[in-house]
C-alpha cells in the first residue's frame, strides 16, 4: 500500500503500478513516463509537474488529483475518473480521453491538441 506515500521526484519510469493504491500520495515532479497505472487509485494525489508521457491510466481514479503542469502527452486516460481534478497548464496533447469523467475538472491553460475523446 502506497497511499499517502512521499514519492516526490521519484523515477518510476515504466513502473508497473497496476491497481496500486496511491490515494493522497505525493508524486510531485515524479517521472512516470510509460508507467502502467491502469485502474490505480490516485484520488487526491499530488502529481504537480509530473511526467506521465505515454502512461497507461485507463480506468484510473484521479478524482480531486492535482495534475497542474503535468505532462500527459500521449497518455491513455480512457474511462479515467478526473472529476474535480486540477489540470491547469497540463499537456494533454495526443492523450486518449475517451469516456473519461472530467466533471468539474480545471483545464485552464491546458494543451489539448490531438486529444481523442
Amino acid at each position: 500500500k502506497l497511499g499517502g506515500a512521499n514519492l516526490e521526484g521519484a523515477n518510476l519510469y515504466g513502473a508497473n503500478l497496476y491497481r496500486a493504491n496511491l490515494e493522497g500520495a505525493n508524486l510531485r515532479r515524479a517521472n512516470l513516463e510509460g508507467a502502467n497505472l491502469r485502474r490505480a487509485n490516485l484520488e487526491g494525489a499530488n502529481l504537480q509537474g509530473a511526467n506521465l508521457e505515454g502512461a497507461n491510466l485507463q480506468g484510473a481514479n484521479l478524482e480531486g488529483a492535482n495534475l497542474e503542469g503535468a505532462n500527459l502527452y500521449g497518455a491513455n486516460l480512457r474511462r479515467a475518473n478526473l472529476e474535480g481534478a486540477n489540470l491547469r497548464r497540463a499537456n494533454l496533447e495526443g492523450a486518449n480521453l475517451y469516456g473519461a469523467n472530467l466533471e468539474g475538472a480545471n483545464l485552464y491553460g491546458a494543451t489539448l491538441e490531438g486529444v481523442e475523446r
